[in-house]
């Protein structure tokens, strides 16, 4: 993820973040781009992680080739060692930061980010770099997650005292929780046409036994063992009791049996 400023990514990449990451692939986190894809797009995706998308994203353009950027380096040996597991070779991943793109203008036929936005210090500016690394024609798109409309059932106190806490936290880190109501915005603030602009919304949704299992203990493990947690603790948001008690929360949500979560994702894709 790309830092300046004051920002701070919320999570890091601790295990419990990357059982997360490794998660996503281009079908259940950027099918709203995959129509506009050509077999010999040159693509950017930006905050790549462990480069579980961005090697999915490869395969939809076997004749051309895509780039994950990164800013922290180290998650950037499990993108690489995905890739040569997937044997996807029309991959490379480099570090660099969101807000100055190591790349001329022009380069790219599309560039992606993935849940980028929300953490960075000035995502205007990501979107203006964004813009200007697209050759013309071209296509800029990001998927961003919206806190304050995730919602589940049944209802629970902890759960609600966990969602205004992750939003205090990540705007105590400079970031944004409520990023997917604001793309549209940010990008036309960015240069891009509002006009050339297409604004869809998707969802995850967690209710199977399984699903409950993986989603609660992760979010359960992420407020505990992430940078959440100090995070929260040096900016005076939260002591590690208020912590252990919503990593609770996190717990008995799955294991209720009517137990049901959904997360919202503005989703921009705009044409240059």
């Amino acid at each position: 993820m790309s830092t300046t400023k004051t920002a701070v990514y919320t999570h890091g990449h601790a295990a419990p973040v990357l059982r997360s990451h490794t998660w996503r692939t281009a079908a259940n986190s950027a099918s709203y781009l995959l129509s506009s894809l050509k077999p010999d797009m040159k693509i950017l995706d930006i905050g790549c992680g462990p480069g579980t998308i961005t090697v999915d994203l490869a395969t939809y353009v076997p004749d051309g080739h895509i780039t994950g950027l990164e800013y922290a380096p180290d998650v950037l040996e499990n993108a690489r060692a995905h890739a040569v597991e997937r044997n996807v070779k029309n991959v490379d991943f480099v570090t660099g930061d969101a807000h100055a793109l190591p790349f001329p203008d022009d380069t790219f036929d599309a560039t992606h980010a993935h849940q980028l936005l929300q953490h960075i210090a000035n995502p205007v500016q990501a979107l203006r770099e964004m813009r200007r690394v697209t050759k013309p024609g071209g296509i800029v798109a990001t998927r961003e997650t919206d806190f304050s409309a995730m919602t589940w059932y049944p209802e629970s106190e902890g759960m609600t005292e966990w969602r205004e806490l992750y939003k205090r936290v990540a705007r105590g880190n400079g970031g944004e929780p409520d990023a997917g109501r604001r793309l549209h915005a940010w990008a036309r603030q960015a240069g891009l046409d509002p006009a050339r602009m297409t604004c869809t919304a998707g969802t995850w949704c967690f209710h199977t036994i399984e699903d409950r299992a993986w989603w609660g203990g992760l979010w359960a493990d992420r407020t505990l063992e992430s940078n959440f947690a100090p995070s929260a603790m040096k900016g005076g948001f939260a002591t590690i009791d208020d912590l252990q008690r919503v990593s609770q929360a996190w717990r008995d949500w799955a294991a209720d049996e009517d137990a049901w979560f959904a997360v919202l994702n503005g989703e921009i894709l705009c044409r240059v």
